[in-house]
């Protein structure tokens, strides 16, 4: 009987992580995309677009995943500094990389008064104080793959497991022989 039970408990703590069951890929790896968290319909230059929970009394965040083709899209420096841009003041991101299921990734973290850009010309579409950014540009076999979070900084702290979890689900993706 204590056996069944485990069981069930098992099966009943493990069943929305496999309900959720969605998964991302791009450059040749693939990722889990969190419980909870809602994908978005397609956007222009995105792999993926994922609504990220609001916090209570707060907004939801948005994950944003860019693949740009193999050698394009700028370093990994470029884009922490331009994430970094796009808060006001323009703070320096905090900064490290990891190695994650044989993957290089950089990681980068910053808050502050979000300028919001967007549009062609990525020009600020308002000022949104008091949020936060958690990115990764993870070296994948064709390429970057960069992932943007952004949102009120209550939202994007309670989603820091969730995003941490993401990157540790990214795997190289069997490659197909046709």
């Amino acid at each position: 009987m204590n056996s069944r039970r485990a069981s069930l408990a098992a099966l009943l703590f493990l069943s929305p992580l496999f309900l959720a069951g969605l998964e991302g890929s791009a450059a040749g790896i693939r990722w889990a995309v969190p419980a909870g968290w809602t994908v978005e319909p397609p956007r222009p230059m995105r792999v993926a677009t994922y609504t990220v929970p609001a916090a209570k009394s707060a907004e939801p965040g948005e994950c944003a995943v860019f693949y740009f083709g193999r050698s394009q899209g700028g370093s990994p420096e470029e884009n922490i500094s331009r994430w970094g841009a796009q808060f006001e003041g323009a703070p320096e991101p905090a900064t490290s990389v990891e190695t994650i299921n044989g993957l290089r990734v950089h990681l980068a973290r910053t808050s502050g008064t979000y300028l919001s850009p967007g549009g062609p010309r990525m020009q600020s579409q308002g000022k949104k104080p008091g949020y936060r950014l958690l990115g990764a540009i993870v070296e994948a076999p064709e390429g970057l793959v960069f992932l943007k979070c952004t949102g009120p900084a209550a939202t994007l702290s309670a989603a820091e497991r969730d995003f941490q979890n993401l990157l540790r689900s990214m795997k190289k993706a069997a490659v197909t022989k046709v």
